[in-house]
């Protein structure tokens, strides 16, 4: 029974990593669809969001619960404070201070693409993990039979 608790703990780490990996998909994608946006509800530039992963080890060794098998805990969505706003001279944008300067969004599109590109590859790295354990899986039970 313990290979089969074995096979279930890869299932579950690399279902957590697609489930990371999708988060941080959706918040990269949010962030460029942001990047130009000058106001949000607190009329201050839209702030440029960062997924943060934590392996459930951590959490374990940390005092917090921790669930069995490995993987990651769920990420946290955190808004990056240390990148400042990036200030243009504009004049006739109507969000433009008394000196005619706009505050833009701390998002750079080229650095959104390159991460939304690794993200996508680990994506594509668990589905085939998974993928792999469903077929180890299949062919255990074809020699059981």
């Amino acid at each position: 029974m313990d290979g089969v608790e074995n096979l279930f703990d890869g299932l579950r780490i690399s279902s957590s990593g697609l489930a990371a990996e999708r988060l941080r998909i959706d918040v990269i994608t949010e962030n460029i669809a942001n990047a130009r946006t000058t106001r949000t509800a607190t009329g201050d530039p839209y702030r440029r969001k960062l997924v943060v992963f934590e392996p459930l080890l951590r959490k374990a060794l940390a005092g917090r619960p921790a669930e069995p098998g490995g993987g990651l805990a769920t990420p946290r969505v955190i808004e990056d404070f240390r990148t400042p706003f990036e200030a243009v001279q504009d004049p006739t944008h109507p969000h433009a201070d008394a000196s005619g300067r706009v505050e833009y969004p701390n998002v750079n599109t080229v650095v959104e693409m390159a991460d939304l590109i690794t993200a996508l590859r680990s994506y594509e790295a668990n589905l085939t993990a998974q993928e792999n354990f469903v077929r180890m899986a299949e062919r255990a039970l074809e020699l059981a039979r």
